[in-house]
């Protein structure tokens, strides 16, 4: 018996370490912020519209590094590593900060609470934050959702993010 709650110990030893690394560090994020360590993410995807509208995925790190993948519609198809700095991360992140859920998911989609009423044909986007210790939110933003009084900022902040960083040949000219 003792030798299998030595185990569970060492197990749960195991899984908490990540977890307790994560919090040290220092300065800059705040109080309350997380804490950016390798592994964290920020995925952010479009989706097609009637037209040409750039689609392509583009991930960010922390560290520096970014892929992008040019789906339909943009100057490169296909997978590209780039690099961005810290700064670029940073406002990137924060343009984003403010629609970042609190936890699990919030979507905007045609149908939903808080899309009743929709035009067609536009694009979506489609964020998601990762955190090296495994938790993630989500966020899906259909552009034709008519949200209220509140829908210009988080239309105008989903859609510049991507022009802080470093994609702009990836992505070719917009419409």
């Amino acid at each position: 018996m003792r030798g299998r709650w030595t185990v569970a110990a060492g197990m749960v030893a195991g899984a908490l370490a990540p977890m307790l690394a994560g919090c040290a560090g220092g300065g800059g994020n705040g109080p309350g912020r997380p804490i950016p360590i390798e592994g964290d993410s920020i995925s952010y995807e479009t989706g097609p519209c009637f037209g040409r509208c750039p689609v392509y995925a583009v991930t960010v790190r922390p560290d520096g590094s970014g892929v992008f993948t040019g789906k339909r519609f943009t100057a490169v198809t296909g997978e590209r590593e780039f690099r961005l700095t810290p700064d670029q991360y940073r406002a990137f992140a924060a343009k984003l900060a403010p629609w970042r859920p609190a936890s699990g998911e919030k979507r905007y989609s045609p149908g939903e609470p808080g899309c009743e009423h929709a035009a067609t044909d536009l694009p979506s986007v489609d964020i998601t934050w990762t955190r090296a210790i495994g938790d993630s939110q989500h966020l899906y933003y259909y552009y034709g959702c008519r949200i209220g009084d509140g829908e210009r900022p988080i239309a105008d902040a989903l859609g510049q993010a991507p022009d802080l960083l470093p994609i702009e040949a990836l992505i070719g000219p917009r419409p």
